[in-house]
């Protein structure tokens, strides 16, 4: 299915103020619940070309004292790409705002900060992203929407974000449902070598709970690397299994399992269940928190 058409336009410099405007109201909705509030994406960077749409991040105490935003012209749409990140947008008068809304320490945080904050300082990478949107948008596939629900333009800008990331420092967790070709690519690797050629079993890269809807597949970052994955399968109203984990050869034993796990277990009770079966035909547990 098409997407409608992407549009980069010259920065506004009414941006900030439209931010600051958006950014009071939300803050005087939430009041003591919001934490911190950020004005990220192409719309915070100055003298960058960026698509109309106002990002916000916004830091609460605990996501559900954001959904009041609903009955105040916010849509929620859920997390998207990215587990404990509740996603909310409305249109204005004057462009679309994109509200991203997490909890203290959760890594899109500083992810966004990084990657905002580098190009705010860097000319020539500033340059540079203009440039790369220009191109992707002269490819008719940048407004298609593949299978991932990603447009070629979002997925054509990854490699870039991802080098950017790299050069301003930025070593920290993130955790992503996996969904870019990218991700799919090392999970499916990192399972296979970690989980099913040690057991001596044949790993089938298409079965079913790829794409079943009640199945979730977790990628870890840190940095930019990817280090470990997990597959969580919600069973019924209360509980949910834990089907594979593993951390990536190089970077068992520093307690990259163990974050995720922790994230793991908060995000499975957001979803209301309050059992996880651990799947340990294939590993202990732990083993898999290596």
């Amino acid at each position: 299915m098409k997407n409608k058409m992407i549009e980069v336009i010259p920065y506004n410099p009414d941006w900030p103020n439209m931010f600051e405007k958006e950014a009071a109201f939300i803050k005087n909705i939430l009041r003591e619940h919001c934490l911190e509030i950020h004005h990220i994406g192409s719309t915070a960077v100055p003298q960058l070309h960026a698509k109309q749409d106002l990002d916000i991040l916004c830091v609460v105490d605990e996501l559900q004292n954001s959904l009041i935003l609903q009955n105040l012209g916010y849509t929620f749409k859920g997390e998207l790409n990215i587990p404990l990140r509740y996603y909310l947008s409305k249109n204005t008068m004057q462009s679309k705002v994109n509200l991203h809304i997490v909890e203290k320490e959760h890594g899109f945080i500083k992810l966004n900060l990084y990657f905002r904050d580098y190009l705010r300082a860097n000319d020539e990478a500033r340059k540079s992203y203009a440039m790369l949107k220009e191109e992707l948008l002269k490819d008719p596939t940048s407004y298609i929407k593949i299978s991932s629900g990603f447009t070629g333009y979002n997925l054509g800008k990854d490699k870039f974000i991802k080098s950017i990331l790299q050069k301003a420092g930025f070593n920290g967790f993130s955790v992503n449902f996996c969904m870019h070709d990218n991700e799919w690519v090392e999970y499916r690797r990192i399972r296979e070598e970690q989980i099913f050629i040690p057991i001596q079993i044949i790993y089938d890269r298409n079965h079913p709970t790829i794409l079943a809807d009640n199945n979730y597949h977790f990628v870890l970052y840190k940095g930019i690397i990817i280090v470990s994955i997990a597959q969580i399968e919600l069973l019924n109203t209360t509980e949910a299994a834990l089907r594979s984990f593993a951390t990536d050869t190089p970077y068992k034993k520093l307690g990259y399992g163990t974050y995720l796990m922790q994230i793991l277990e908060k995000w499975v009770k957001q979803q209301g269940r309050k059992v996880i079966k651990i799947h340990t035909n294939l590993m202990d547990l732990g083993k898999m928190l290596e």
